[in-house]
């Protein structure tokens, strides 16, 4: 493996034990995040992503989006699942390959999370032929709402670790329990479908979370990672 590196935990302290990166995303991640407190409103009209048919939607959103965050808490349990997990897959898979699957997994849950959008669209439009005004403010909300976060990736991240590493096992904060990785990240994605589902469904519950984004990172690192098995290049 070409772009493999080497490290030392006993030189240079926690940063050098971190992988390339790894540590890289959650610098860029963090700044972008200190900037955003600085000037919420620019930055997250440039740089979150935005339905295509809204006056706000630039190009490059497919990817910004993914290092931008609506809190602490958001930013805090996505940058340290990228570095529990994600390092591990670096060092597995050496710094190139890791990114390339970081950002197919990232760009693919912008496209799915779009793709459901235009479903939901189509929905809101029919009921607002009908006259609904709850439809016409929940297109409106679609629009003009941005998306956010590294969850996506994040969740791309997660199975890569579950379909490398099936059978170990993780123990959950709450509820605390053990589980083994292949089973975790199944329930995981469980519910991302079944809440993503009812968001739909009923367009007064969307929680403000995009399941489909999640399930969107979750396929398609699935469907790289079988395509680098099937053509032998996993490592």
């Amino acid at each position: 493996m070409s772009d493999y590196y080497s490290y030392d935990r006993g030189r240079g302290g926690f940063l050098k034990s971190i992988p390339p990166a790894v540590k890289n995303i959650i610098i860029i991640n963090i700044l972008l995040m200190v900037m955003t407190f600085l000037d919420e409103q620019d930055m997250f009209r440039n740089f979150a992503l935005f339905y295509p048919s809204s006056p706000f939607f630039k190009p490059w959103q497919i990817i910004t989006h993914m290092f931008m965050h609506g809190g602490f808490w958001h930013i805090f349990f996505n940058m340290y699942t990228l570095f529990i997990f994600g390092s591990v897959l670096e060092r597995v898979w050496g710094t190139k390959k890791f990114l390339i699957f970081y950002f197919v997994t990232g760009i693919g849950a912008a496209l799915l999370h779009t793709g459901v959008q235009f479903i939901e669209s189509q929905i809101y439009m029919s009921q607002m032929a009908e006259g609904s005004q709850q439809a016409a403010a929940a297109y409106q909300a679609l629009k003009y709402t941005p998306t956010v976060g590294a969850s996506g990736a994040i969740y791309g991240v997660l199975i890569g670790y579950a379909m490398l590493f099936p059978d170990s096992y993780l123990t959950l904060v709450f509820p605390p329990v053990s589980l083994k990785a292949k089973w975790l990240v199944l329930i995981f994605a469980a519910i991302e479908l079944f809440t993503g589902i009812t968001s739909i469904r009923n367009i007064s519950l969307g929680g403000g979370i995009a399941h489909f984004a999640h399930l969107g990172g979750m396929l398609f690192g699935w469907l790289l990672i079988l395509y680098w098995k099937r053509h032998r290049r996993m490592y």
